[in-house]
């Protein structure tokens, strides 16, 4: 996975709060085990953790202090994205967007943009409190994807992924894809409250890692809107088995099976490993997002 060298980065998509204090002490999730149950019920749920359960009080979205210097000073170029993560997730929604941007108006469409939220610990949001232990997650209150960096270390040694920069990219494009739920009205059918095999919380899901896959089939042709060049450059078959491999790893059952000893698929909100492979794989095949319709 390799950026162009020479491209600017546009890092007004990304806020940086890491290290910020946030005042009001609202949130309710500690670890062990309550954390390690949030992660399992937030992972990639793509709603706010109010939803989950996990906010007390009224939120207050502008209540932390952005150090967004760091990131805007370590961040310009593509260059900078092939060598740390914080700038590689800025190039990875700056090219997410590029494409869903570009497809929203080839079909006439409005695509408002949304804002990535990197943070430590906790974080406040239009959807309420959450810590780190809810794992990335998109509030469709601000419209905004909330990811703790830390999470892709959980990610290997907690869930086995093998890792990766484009584990990193499918993570971010997954919480992107909700996102263009949000905005297509998708993303309200799973937050019905019911769990199971068959549920929309799983089709949701499956839908946003096909939307991820999409983004992933055109990153190489899609171009930067200022350099008129795509801003990922090289994707490889390897790259998408890494994806491939994240996708796999958050599975409903690979996880019940490692932390309970036993599979239950009428507790599943994500759907299986298999069926998050596959998913994948078929926006990334096809590049076509109406033949995402995991609720047909």
């Amino acid at each position: 996975m390799q950026f162009d060298d020479d491209a600017d980065l546009n890092t007004s998509e990304v806020r940086d709060v890491r290290g910020s204090r946030v005042p009001g002490g609202k949130a309710t999730i500690g670890g062990g085990v309550a954390g390690l149950i949030a992660l399992i019920l937030g992972l990639f749920f793509g709603v706010g953790p109010d939803e989950l359960g996990l906010s007390s009080g009224d939120a207050d979205p502008a209540a932390t202090a952005s150090p967004q210097a760091q990131v805007d000073q370590a961040c310009k170029r593509g260059s900078d994205a092939n060598k740390r993560d914080d700038c590689r997730i800025v190039a990875v929604v700056n090219s997410v967007q590029d494409y869903w941007r570009a497809e929203f108006r080839r079909r006439q469409w409005r695509y408002p943009d949304a804002q990535t939220v990197m943070f430590t610990g906790r974080v406040d949001t239009a959807c309420g409190s959450a810590t780190s232990a809810v794992g990335p997650f998109y509030c469709p209150g601000d419209r905004k994807v909330y990811l703790d960096l830390g999470f892709f270390d959980d990610l290997r040694t907690t869930f086995g992924a093998g890792g990766g920069p484009f584990a990193q990219a499918y993570v971010v494009a997954h919480e992107y894809g909700h996102h263009v739920q949000n905005l297509m009205g998708t993303l309200r059918r799973a937050q019905d409250g019911r769990p199971g095999a068959n549920s929309n919380a799983v089709r949701a899901e499956l839908q946003a890692d096909c939307y991820a896959g999409v983004w992933a089939h055109h990153a190489t042709t899609t171009p930067d809107e200022v350099t008129g060049r795509p801003l990922l450059t090289t994707l490889t078959a390897a790259d998408i088995e890494d994806g491939l491999d994240a996708a796999a790893a958050v599975g409903d059952d690979r996880i019940q099976e490692k932390l309970q000893g036993r599979v239950a698929p009428e507790s599943w909100t994500h759907g299986s490993a298999a069926q998050r492979r596959q998913w994948f794989y078929n926006g990334f095949r096809t590049g076509d997002m109406a033949l995402c319709n995991t609720f047909a």
